[in-house]
Parts: structure tokens; C-alpha cells; sequence
């Protein structure tokens, strides 16, 4: 468990440092994300956004319990 905070801490970190670059990549805006925009009204939800993040971290978790 400590191991996967450090991890997980080490990740954010890098996140945070490299945000102006991962600004750039289009998450939030793929094919499948849902985003209605109309006069006062505005709705977003990231559905294929939040299935390759959720895919993406069950494989790096999987590979670090190995």
C-alpha cells in the first residue's frame, strides 16, 4: 500500500509540473464525451474520457501488483 501512495503521489506531481503540456492533449473532447451547449445551459460528461483513464490505471495497477 505504500508503495502505490508513492506511486500514486510521484504521478500527481508529475502531472501537476507537466500540466501546461497535457493541456494540449484533447481529453475531455473525444468522440463519445457528450457535451449539449444551449442558452444558459451547459452539460458536459466524459464518457469515453473516464473509460480510458479508469482502463488505463486498472492496467497500471495490475502491473505493479505483479
Amino acid at each position: 500500500m505504500q508503495r502505490l501512495l508513492i506511486i500514486l503521489g510521484l504521478l500527481v506531481l508529475a502531472a501537476g509540473l507537466f500540466w501546461p503540456w497535457l493541456a494540449r492533449i484533447p481529453f475531455g473532447r473525444l468522440p463519445g464525451d457528450i457535451h449539449v451547449h444551449r442558452d444558459g445551459f451547459d452539460f458536459f460528461f466524459p464518457i469515453t474520457t473516464g473509460l480510458l483513464v479508469s482502463a488505463v490505471l486498472s492496467l497500471l495497477i495490475w502491473l505493479f501488483r505483479r
